[in-house]
């Protein structure tokens, strides 16, 4: 069987692979995929070629072979999507299509507004891609708001609302678009994709308009994703790259939120970003969600919220939108949830909080590119700098044109060339242009700005008679001198180009940079723990005669609440214990359960104290350890794992008490003890692995517990961290202080607000919080501040009362000055206005006025007017308390300390013997 492949059937003409050197896609990044698709066509382009090859008759002129057909195709395709659909140029930061439109724009522009169908109309003819894209497109680059000014229901990039059709909605080029990317003589022309007309390769870009719109787009083998960045911040540097200056960039998007740029990386590949909704507190129960994280809507922001709420994770009453000119979702929050632990759960379940990945490529040279953004910068002021110094090249050589037209008709006019009898009866143009140029050299003396040329000769036969008569010799020297100075101010520039450079990024910022304030809040996030914040939606239950456990056992023998994500701790009665997940229904063994619970992760604090026997017939050992992270779903053992060991207490102890407990031995002939007491505050904390310390080797008969203990821990430390304005104990930030369990933070915040709070890591604080410290009842507080109405300045001394309800130090709608903490607190106050030349009146708060409440007046500090309060160094201090240590009636401390001692070492001893016969 023979197989024809004919011309006329496929009638497509053999394509050379030289385009693949001109674009430079030998070296194009990311072609694993391609090399694969190779491989793939080459097995098919040989087994083609030896169809070809056994061809039988037939003319072989005919045969086309399939390798030439379609060898290029691919990378035809994929060098055709990167280059002019998804990848924007780095010289003016457009797509094409997005340049089409704005030079479509500017061909027509006349200061007013244009339907936006029009507009896409006249970009058509530049751009082969139909009408919807450029239409998107172009309601993309109104909604950016930097190149185009836009009329209409644009849409809305908080809601996600969609922009109006085309017919309904108007645009015009922006001032700053008209200022800094059109300038025809600086422009590269090549025809457009039909060739009835020119297109610009790129636009001659005065701007760093790609960092400042972002961009995004997927290619074929690669994608670009570039963040939007603050205009004034890059403007700002720029001019600190011009003058030799370190310089940083982070991202800035319209939307606001808060933004973690620590693995930033300057927007290379691998680097990464956190974004985060803005959600605050606005009532007891009720949270509101001010910014969105980018790239996210209120719609999507809230439909994620509803699918953690369902799932369980997360436990909301009721959610609005409000959204108008600012993202506003109100969430409504059921009695009993926690505001703090909603908004970290929002946070680690919802996409409240989002992981963006930069990887900023682009096309230069013809190729693609990966850089840095600041690669990118730098290269936009390189390229601004010489597009300016073009402008001023022009600029030089229209100036030198105008000084030698205005020199050569003044020659002209003065010497009456014009009534020489020669150039009169001149035959042609080209006679009298002899003539004349022949004159003006026969006159000494004359210096030229640059040399004349035939056109220069002959402008200066289309002077009219009337121009002749009206020649004014002082208005014209006048022209040559403002065209002399400006001409030299342009030299001077050109001489100075960086100094040019960096006034035109002064006139940008000073133009156009009121509006560009910064939305997105700089901050770093600290990491939530989502079994930590998640809602124990799920109830957890086993049937020990059954052996099962899990939340779907309804009649069971309850355990604890959970969620969905929980791990559960199993200790079994022969001392082994596994950790494993949550499940509806799942198998654990019969009856050999001895504690059940959910499992905190890297939790120190819970401590298990346990005794247990070793072997059948072994001795006892006594334990207290703490179980942290562990693989899932793996055995391990609380003793030492001598078969057929067997735990006979237990107690879980979740902030590290040590209990006291009798322990009753069995008789046994000879036998001095038969009940002894052990406290497991004796018992030192250790790793779990270990084997214990022996308790004794006669036969238990019972253990009882006599006595609960406290924690053996002590308090805990607390650090806040400044950065994720969070606590922690990990120490990170400033160390706070030691805590007991009914211990209390005080908070402080720089409007006055002060109220206490527990040390839980779950507490959130807002950003202009001032000091967080412990809370110390007896400690005196001095406050001066302002009142509003009367304008005079009050001091009030008052001890703080224990409340998580925040309270104004200063009072409601009074300025705060200052407060502090020192007990004889003293204050100067300084004078204003007639009293200015009064000296400084120094108060000490103690002697000025007695202890009040918080939401006491206060008593004014003075009549005059008081320019400000400042505070000052005490001269005295509070006398310290001395502890006194206790005394013992009928007997002395060198007694006591011996019976003591005396006591201890008959516990040790106990606590060693082994009671035997």
């Amino acid at each position: 069987m023979s197989t024809e492949i004919h011309t006329n059937e496929f009638p497509i003409e053999e394509e050379s692979n030289s385009q693949e050197t001109e674009l430079g896609f030998n070296s194009l990044p990311n072609r694993e995929g391609e090399e694969e698709l190779t491989d793939t066509l080459s097995k098919e382009i040989q087994d083609a070629d030896s169809l070809s090859t056994n061809v039988e008759g037939g003319d072989k002129d005919r045969i086309h072979s399939l390798t030439n057909m379609y060898r290029t195709w691919f990378l035809d395709y994929a060098s055709y999507v990167i280059l002019e659909r998804a990848v924007p140029h780095i010289d003016d930061g457009l797509k094409p299509v997005q340049r089409r439109i704005l030079h479509a724009m500017h061909l027509f522009e006349n200061g007013h507004l244009h339907k936006v169908a029009k507009i896409v109309g006249q970009t058509m003819a530049f751009h082969p891609h139909g009408d919807a894209s450029i239409n998107d497109a172009l309601v993309q680059l109104g909604q950016k708001g930097y190149m185009v000014n836009t009329q209409g229901n644009w849409g809305n990039i908080l809601t996600g609302d969609e922009a109006a059709a085309g017919r309904y909605i108007e645009a015009k080029l922006s001032p700053l678009a008209l200022e800094v990317l059109f300038d025809s003589k600086l422009t590269e022309w090549k025809r457009s994709y039909d060739g009835t007309a020119l297109e610009p390769v790129s636009l001659p870009s005065r701007f760093p308009l790609l960092l400042a719109q972002g961009a995004e787009g997927i290619a074929v083998g690669l994608s670009s994703k570039i963040y939007p960045h603050n205009p004034k911040e890059l403007l700002e540097a720029a001019i600190s790259y011009l003058k030799g200056e370190d310089f940083v960039l982070y991202p800035d998007f319209p939307t606001g939120g808060l933004l973690d740029v620590e693995r930033y990386n300057d927007g290379h590949r691998g680097g990464s970003l956190k974004s985060r909704a803005k959600i605050e507190r606005i009532g007891e129960r009720l949270l509101s969600i001010s910014e969105l994280p980018y790239g996210k809507t209120t719609a999507t922001l809230i439909e994620s919220i509803l699918k953690a709420n369902e799932k369980g994770k997360i436990k909301i009453k009721h959610i609005d939108d409000m959204t108008a000119a600012t993202a506003d979702i109100r969430i409504q929050l059921p009695a009993g949830v926690s505001t703090d632990k909603t908004i970290d759960g929002l946070y680690a379940f919802t996409d409240c909080e989002v992981s963006l990945s930069p990887n900023a490529c682009v096309i230069k040279d013809g190729k693609p590119l990966f850089l840095g953004v600041s690669d990118i910068l730098k290269h936009n002021v390189t390229r601004t700098q010489h597009l300016l110094e073009e402008q001023l090249r022009y600029r030089l050589g229209e100036l030198t044109d105008s000084l030698l037209s205005a020199s050569l008709e003044r020659i002209f006019i003065e010497n009456r060339i014009y009534k020489d009898r020669e150039f009169e009866e001149a035959a042609n143009e080209s006679e009298a242009l002899t003539h004349v140029q022949q004159r003006i050299e026969k006159i000494e003396g004359l210096s030229f700005v640059r040399p004349i040329t035939q056109e220069d000769l002959k402008r200066l036969l289309e002077i009219k008679m009337a121009r002749i008569l009206r020649f004014n010799i002082a208005k014209h020297e006048e022209l040559i001198a403002k065209l002399s100075k400006e001409a030299n101010k342009v030299r001077k520039n050109l001489a100075n180009s960086t100094q040019y450079t960096i006034a035109y990024y002064e006139h940008l910022l000073k133009e156009y940079g009121g509006s560009w304030e910064r939305k997105t809040t700089l901050s770093r996030f600290g990491t939530i723990e989502a079994v930590k914040v998640i809602e124990t939606t799920e109830k957890l239950y086993i049937d020990r005669e059954g052996g099962f456990v899990g939340t779907g056992l309804k009649n069971a023998e309850y355990v604890a609440e959970c969620s969905p994500i929980d791990d559960i701790l199993i200790i079994y009665k022969n001392g082994t214990y596994l950790i494993t997940k949550v499940e509806d229904k799942k198998f654990i063994g019969k009856g050999e359960v001895l504690y059940i619970n959910r499992f905190q992760r890297n939790d120190v604090r819970t401590i298990y104290n346990l005794i247990y026997r070793q072997g059948k017939k072994g001795p006892y050992f006594i334990k207290r350890c703490s179980i942290t992270g562990i693989n899932r779903d793996k055995t391990y053992d609380l003793t030492d794992g001598t078969d057929h060991s067997k735990i006979v207490y237990f107690t879980a102890n979740f902030n590290g008490e040590a209990e006291v407990v009798r322990i009753t031995l069995k008789p046994q002939p000879r036998m001095r003890v038969l009940v002894f007491e052990k406290d497991f505050k004796e018992v030192p904390i250790r790793g779990k692995g270990t084997r214990g310390n022996l308790v004794t080797r006669a036969e238990v008969q019972r253990i009882a517990l006599k006595q609960k203990g406290g924690s053996t821990l002590g308090g805990r430390k607390v650090w806040f961290d400044r950065d994720v304005l969070r606590l922690n104990y990990n120490e990170q930030g400033d160390y706070i202080g030691e805590f007991e369990a009914n211990d209390r933070l005080l908070v402080i915040q720089k409007d006055g607000t002060i109220y206490t709070t527990d040390f839980s890591e779950s507490n959130h604080f807002a950003t202009d919080v001032v000091r967080v410290e412990k809370y110390d009842a007896q400690k005196i507080w001095s406050v001066v501040y302002k009142d509003k109405q009367q304008g005079f300045f009050y001091l009030k001394r008052f001890s703080l009362e224990d409340s998580t309800k925040p309270v104004l130090m200063q009072g409601e709608e009074n300025e705060l000055v200052l407060f502090s903490d020192t007990y004889y607190a003293r204050f100067g106050v300084i004078f204003d206005g007639h009293d200015a030349d009064r000296p400084e009146e120094i108060i000490e708060a103690a002697d000025f006025i007695g202890l009040k409440s918080i939401r006491a007046r206060g008593k004014r500090l003075t009549t005059r007017k008081v320019a400000f309060v400042e505070e000052r160094d005490p001269l005295r201090y509070p006398t310290p308390t001395v502890a006194v240590e206790p005394t013992y009636e009928g007997e002395s401390e060198e007694n006591r300390e011996d019976t003591d001692l005396e006591k201890v070492e008959t516990s040790e001893t106990l606590f060693e013997d082994d009671f035997r016969a």
